[in-house]
């Protein structure tokens, strides 16, 4: 676990801390001819051998830097084909990361990767999915009905909302599980809070009203999860 735990930090450092946005854009737009691709190289060979600090790895880290260039070459190359640029990076990400735990485990792979899907709780795991978008769609129909009687002229972020209330209910099952009720309440304090001040001036009634049942769904469909996961 310290070997990847310490791979992982290397890579952390050498794209996010070692990497400036004119490195990135330089990469974009030149793509293979960018100069920057090959220090980012350098920066993560160099720095996976910094952090482990011997040199029987360094096979391990020339297989991270080299497979990184690859990765992030195809990435520059796909990326204008995708119409959401973050799929990209997510997977890119996800890339990076399957190869540094097969380098730190490549010995025990099987063994380690058993044993920590074993450890999975598939419970906490379906309690976490429900509460996400499965719930956000939930909700969303049982106010379906409800939307037609709205005139809601405030400007908003598109799906704000959903991934708001996706994010408070993520918070309200994982403080149940850690039987911290109290930060659940100051939760609802805070979003009553914020939710008064933004409709303070509008004067609809329906639509607080649309907001507030909205709400109580979210919190009480979070809370009975967490009960549920917690009392199971």
């Amino acid at each position: 676990m310290m070997l990847f735990t310490k791979l992982f930090l290397a890579h952390l450092l050498g794209d996010f801390i070692f990497q400036s946005s004119k490195w990135v854009k330089d990469k974009e737009e030149k793509k293979v001819k960018s100069k920057y691709i090959y220090y980012h190289t350098l920066i993560h060979f160099a720095l996976t051998l910094l952090i482990l600090w011997d040199l029987k790895y360094w096979k391990i880290a020339i297989i991270i830097a080299l497979s990184h260039y690859l990765i992030d070459l195809l990435k520059l190359y796909v990326t204008p084909s995708f119409k959401n640029k973050n799929l990209p990076f997510l997977i890119d990400q996800v890339l990076h990361i399957a190869v540094l735990y097969v380098c730190a485990y490549y010995g025990d792979f099987y063994t380690h990767t058993l044993a920590l899907l074993q450890a999975i709780d598939v419970r906490l795991v379906t309690a976490l999915v429900f509460v996400s978008f499965p719930t956000a769609i939930l909700i969303s129909k049982v106010l379906q009905g409800m939307s037609k009687y709205i005139e809601d002229d405030h400007e908003s972020l598109p799906n704000a909302g959903m991934y708001i209330g996706i994010i408070e209910r993520l918070f309200v099952v994982a403080f149940i599980i850690l039987g911290r009720w109290e930060v659940i309440g100051f939760l609802i304090a805070a979003k009553s809070v914020f939710r008064f001040n933004d409709l303070k001036d509008s004067n609809n009634r329906e639509l607080t009203e649309y907001i507030l049942i909205g709400t109580l769904l979210s919190f009480g469909i979070a809370i009975l999860t967490g009960v549920i996961y917690t009392g199971v």
